[in-house]
């Protein structure tokens, strides 16, 4: 089953989404370490995308990177995209949102559990729904 994409004016995203939330996932940005609000959140739910509410981790592949982001170490399945970023002078793979497009943050394969993988997010990128 394929995810239905959610394509809206840029215009319209600044309206939905908080300044900050705009800058992260439609310009790219990245909040400052140990700032945001799912950096150290372990309750069980779902964390989403903050823009289109597709649901992108299952709190069980939360855990502490000590990176000052929120990490996991597996996404759902089909809803996020891998994209080579050369930015900054560093060759990373983005991840962002299957259905909206939007900058979630980067995956890298230093990972701590068995899948090697740590998915490093943005909390303003995300919106948790308890279980």
């Amino acid at each position: 089953m394929s995810l239905k994409k959610v394509i809206k004016a840029e215009k319209d995203w600044k309206k939905e989404l908080t300044d900050a939330q705009y800058t992260i996932l439609r310009k790219k940005g990245t909040e400052r370490p140990f700032t945001g609000a799912y950096n150290m959140h372990f309750e069980n739910g779902i964390y989403h995308c903050a823009a289109c509410q597709n649901p992108l981790f299952e709190s069980h592949t939360k855990f502490d990177a000590g990176c000052g982001w929120p990490s996991f170490d597996a996404s759902i399945k089909r809803n996020i995209t891998y994209i080579l970023d050369k930015s900054h002078g560093m060759m990373r793979t983005e991840i962002i949102c299957s259905s909206c497009d939007g900058h979630l943050g980067h995956v890298f394969n230093d990972g701590p559990t068995d899948t090697g993988t740590r998915y490093c997010v943005n909390s303003l990128s995300l919106d948790f729904k308890k279980s």
